[in-house]
């Protein structure tokens, strides 16, 4: 992966040359990894600003142990003392030293005092935005990544599948939380990619639904969102059940109109799509059926070193799908004081000629009565 990192560097050198930056200061941590292979708590990466080369400057923990990762051995890491201030602050310093004249920095992941710190340690280097670079970089995922990204959703569909053979009534959404994360861990995930969510009855259908103290009941909806973090890459689904010996109608006709929004956008994911176009996929039936005013504003986004990355899939967002560009497809209605559904997967945008989108997360979408 040296090379991989050291190419991905590369190429954004290129870029902050191009634009007139012979510098650039990266602070934000997925990027910072994905440049370097590791992101230690407090990293920065001050690229093409040192007589030495590249080099990752982090503040030294507490624990003695600057690196969790495994970090490009091409890079010269330096590991600050407890003293040693603001590696960012350091970096500007050291581009300064170095005679550069331009620094490109993340000014969107930048708070309004480490700004000025920065201009400060060097006022005579003038200060650019890098603006999403790295995040525009980091789109189209390579095969490595998809392998991550692959092996994450097989241990998050691992314990989902467990869970669904246990006793589910009367225990608690809270319950059920911890024990997803706990099966995520025990199947080789780093950890959850983001809260477990588990809604069950009224609660059912809501979007990052945080788990309360309410047990589960005969005849609720249970919507269960959950995702794995392996090696830094974080996938995502969410699947509803029905507690009981059979659903209602009206939890029928709700999940088939939910499944069938959520197949036609699955269907919408191709190479040069728009991503309003597959929004609208899924939107225009849901909202045809009477539910536009509860919808959320996107019905999905890009996946990666983050839950939440580039693209979005939105009715205003600007742009075109490329092929292995991992995203979710998770459309929900949730209707007050009696529930509702959702459906979410990670799938990877394939051309036509290679099958099609990757389904990524297959646990059943049948509608299961638990």
């Amino acid at each position: 992966m040296s090379q991989v990192h050291a190419d991905r560097r590369g190429r954004l050198r290129d870029r902050c040359a191009a634009a007139g930056s012979a510098a650039a200061l990266v602070s934000r941590p997925a990027n910072v990894r994905y440049l370097t292979g590791a992101s230690p708590p407090g990293a920065v990466l001050l690229l093409g600003g040192d007589a030495d080369g590249d080099a990752l400057l982090c503040p030294q923990p507490p624990t003695g142990d600057p690196v969790e990762g495994r970090v490009d051995e091409a890079l010269r890491l330096t590991v600050l003392p407890p003293s040693g201030g603001d590696p960012a602050v350091t970096a500007a310093d050291l581009a300064r030293r170095a005679d550069a004249d331009v620094l490109a920095v993340e000014e969107r992941h930048l708070s309004v005092a480490r700004y000025r710190a920065i201009g400060s340690a060097a006022p005579r280097l003038r200060l650019e935005d890098l603006g999403t670079c790295v995040e525009q970089e980091r789109l189209v995922k390579d095969d490595e990544e998809i392998t991550c990204l692959r092996i994450a959703a097989e241990i998050t569909d691992q314990a989902l599948g467990e869970l669904l053979e246990s006793i589910l009534v009367g225990r608690t959404e809270r319950h059920l939380a911890l024990e997803l994360e706990r099966r995520l861990v025990d199947h080789g995930a780093d950890g959850p990619a983001f809260p477990t969510s588990v809604a069950t009855g009224p609660h059912s259908g809501r979007g990052r639904h945080r788990p309360s103290d309410r047990r589960v009941e005969e005849g609720d909806f249970l919507s269960v969102c959950l995702g794995a973090n392996y090696r830094g890459y974080r996938c995502e689904i969410g699947r509803t059940f029905v507690i009981g010996t059979a659903p209602a109608d009206w939890q029928i006709e709700l999940y088939d109109l939910v499944f069938t929004a959520q197949r036609a956008a699955r269907e919408a994911l191709a190479p040069g799509t728009a991503y309003r176009d597959v929004d609208r996929a899924a939107r225009q039936l849901l909202d045809s059926a009477g539910y536009g005013d509860g919808l959320a504003p996107s019905l999905g986004h890009g996946v990666g070193l983050e839950i939440e990355e580039d693209p979005q899939l939105s009715p205003s967002a600007m742009g075109k799908l490329d092929a292995c560009v991992p995203v979710t497809v998770e459309p929900g209605v949730h209707l007050p004081g009696r529930g509702g559904v959702r459906i979410d997967d990670t799938l990877v945008v394939r051309q036509e000629a290679d099958g099609g989108p990757e389904l990524l997360t297959i646990t059943t979408k049948e509608l299961l009565a638990l």
